[in-house]
């Protein structure tokens, strides 16, 4: 090499940096300040949070296209570059937090994480560098590369909120790890054996229990909330039995409260940490039940409602964690005839006594059934029928015998999903429904047998169907990227056996993994993250408004009002009713992601996340 040579290749290059300045320029505004000055913006029906990704995954490859063909670079040094990036993710990634390394079904690090950091930190590293020598930009060109992949060794997720991940250090405790740290000093609860005793104790000295389970003593010790010593009043209080409520359709009927919550809001009576899990409550008495994680072991667990205490918890040595939805069970407990049928994350099936939580029988679904965990684990709901316990494991129903947990019957094989079996009577027929998939089944609850099937297109099946007009069935899809609308069907039962044909199908109402009601000839819930009414006459939208998240609700129906818990941890009323979006009003409760289902029982609100739960006195209306 000439001396020429040697100075041509030490001499500082002009680049041309504008463009990429341009595009980081532009991926900041995009990604960080967007979603934060216009968090309701939406692009063709695309969220801010999602506009924030992909704009900022597009300014990314434009970055990368301005280095590769625009910069001015030597190609050596281009081709470098792209060599030391490439080598930089391959060795980084495997010290990421392993929610990192899989989340977004394992794209978390390629597409969310390093596009946007790395991309900034080598246009600052071309800025910085362009009048420095041909060695000490090379070096510093590593440095930047290294930064930029490596800063995401700092970080874990806690899951998807908004539709993108939830960040925190690493080095942060969970809210779980809190909690175990908090109860570790805590007295254990008795043992089943103790507990029975105690409840025969206490149904000696009190008065059967009265109908509103708010006015239960609290310094009452535990009973069976329906057991043999109870009279027949205490044995019929069941006031919740599980999923959705006695119907798992989500609707309130009877209770009126007051919807100015400016002058009368809602009132805490208690709160308490809970381990993770995205399960509801069933409530029988004073006692709820729900299901949680703690450490390695998956809990079903029963608490008061009166006063928020611990009455007993049954474990198994059981951990399901996935880095979307984060640990712990996602299916609720069903409470029936002194007894509660609980399914776990990976399709344990338990049934304990709903005084002591004694283990009565317990069977793996999922082995029974033949089917493989799914990916986001195991989300349905046992369903009580008689004397059949139903569940559903990735699609396929299994009925098991509620008293001794002997299989009855095995559904149909085919067809995936998240949703529960649902009870309904067609024409005067009971029958299980279940969306899977691309197959709607029907099936007789006592055997098992297929009564119908309607096909649609492939998806995933995550929320309940809803039966409207006593005949016509409420079915939804979706996909890896939300909902894809829902559509009526009409049931009849013929001489040639049962038929569900499409009446209409509507885009106006997409339902992904949150459930919808119906009242009074039309359909609510949430499209997208904004929720919609529809009327049911054909399927098209009367409106559509409110960001609530990816929020549960339940129905009002004696007051046309919606109770919504938002994907926040907000409490909001809307009216349901046809002609346009109205929020009554709102009240904050968690300021955590919250996917679980409200309950409200008489004037008590009870609701949770994946960190705490918490019971309100709902102000009544005419008090």
């Amino acid at each position: 090499m000439t001396m020429h040579d040697s100075h041509e290749s030490t001499r500082p290059i002009s680049l041309r940096l504008w463009p990429g300045v341009a595009a980081a320029v532009l991926l900041v505004l995009i990604r960080f300040i967007l979603p934060v000055v216009a968090p309701e913006t939406q692009f063709f029906g695309v969220d801010a949070q999602l506009i924030a990704v992909l704009g900022s995954l597009a300014m990314a490859l434009a970055i990368l296209v301005w280095w590769l063909f625009f910069s001015r670079a030597r190609w050596s040094e281009r081709v470098l570059a792209i060599g030391v990036m490439i080598v930089a993710i391959l060795a980084i990634r495997p010290l990421t937090h392993i929610s990192i390394q899989n989340g977004m079904m394992g794209m978390m690090f390629f597409i969310y994480a390093v596009p946007a950091t790395l991309s900034l930190a080598f246009v600052l590293w071309a800025v910085a560098t362009r009048r420095l020598p041909d060695g000490p930009r090379r070096m510093a060109m590593a440095v930047a590369i290294l930064i930029g992949c490596g800063v995401w060794t700092l970080a874990r997720s806690n899951g998807i909120l908004g539709g993108v991940a939830e960040l925190e250090w690493r080095w942060t405790p969970t809210a779980e790890e809190r909690l175990l740290a908090q109860v570790r000093n805590e007295p254990p609860l008795p043992p089943p054996s103790v507990a029975a005793e105690m409840a025969k104790d206490s149904l000696a000295k009190t008065e059967p229990a009265v109908p509103t389970a708010v006015k239960v003593d609290p310094a009452a010790p535990a009973s069976a909330p329906d057991g043999p010593a109870l009279s027949e009043r205490g044995r019929a209080r069941v006031e919740w039995p599980g999923f959705r409520g006695p119907d798992r359709d989500g609707v309130i009927r009877d209770v009126t409260i007051n919807s100015d919550w400016s002058t009368s809001p809602p009132v805490q009576i208690w709160r308490r940490a809970i381990g993770p899990g995205w399960s509801s409550f069933a409530v029988s008495g004073d006692l709820l039940y729900t299901q949680e994680q703690r450490g390695d072991d998956e809990i079903v667990a029963c608490y008061r409602v009166s006063t928020g205490e611990p009455v007993w918890q049954h474990r198994d040595p059981i951990r399901f964690w996935e880095p979307e939805g984060g640990a712990g069970p996602r299916g609720t407990p069903a409470v029936h005839n002194r007894r509660v049928f609980a399914m776990g994350a990976t399709g344990v099936v338990n049934a304990l006594d709903a005084g002591t939580g004694a283990l009565l029988w317990s069977r793996n679904a999922a082995t029974d059934t033949g089917v493989t965990v799914p990916d986001w684990g195991v989300a349905s709901s046992p369903l009580v029928i008689g004397d059949v316990v139903i569940v559903a494991v990735s699609g396929r129903l299994a009925g098991y015998d509620a008293v001794t947990g002997n299989p009855k019957w095995l559904g149909p094989t085919g067809g995936a999903g998240y949703s529960s079996p649902h009870l309904a009577t067609i024409d005067g027929v009971p029958q299980v429904l279940l969306l899977r998939g691309s197959r709607t089944i029907s099936l007789a609850p006592a055997d098992g047998a297929l009564l119908w099937e309607h096909m649609w297109q492939p998806g995933v099946s995550i929320v309940q169907p809803a039966v409207v007009a006593d005949r016509d069935v409420l079915i939804t899809s979706g996909d890896a990227m939300g909902g894809l609308g829902i559509r009526r069907l009409a049931v009849t039962r013929g001489s040639a056996g049962w038929t569900a044909d499409e009446r209409w199908t509507s885009r106006g109402l997409k339902p992904y993994f949150n459930d919808f009601v119906v009242h009074k000839g039309h359909a609510y819930g949430f499209d997208g993250n904004i929720l919609s009414a529809i009327d049911l006459g054909d399927g098209t939208r009367k409106w559509k408004g409110g960001r609530y998240g990816n929020g549960q609700m339940i129905l009002l129906a004696e007051q046309d009002l919606l109770l919504v818990m938002s994907e926040d941890g907000e409490l909001a009323l809307v009216s349901a009713t046809p002609d346009k979006h109205t929020e009554v009003a709102r009240f904050p409760v968690f300021d955590a992601k919250t996917w679980n289902h409200p309950v409200l029982i008489g004037d008590v609100l009870l609701v949770r996340n994946g960190e705490e739960m918490a019971a309100f006195r709902m102000p009544l209306a005419g008090r």
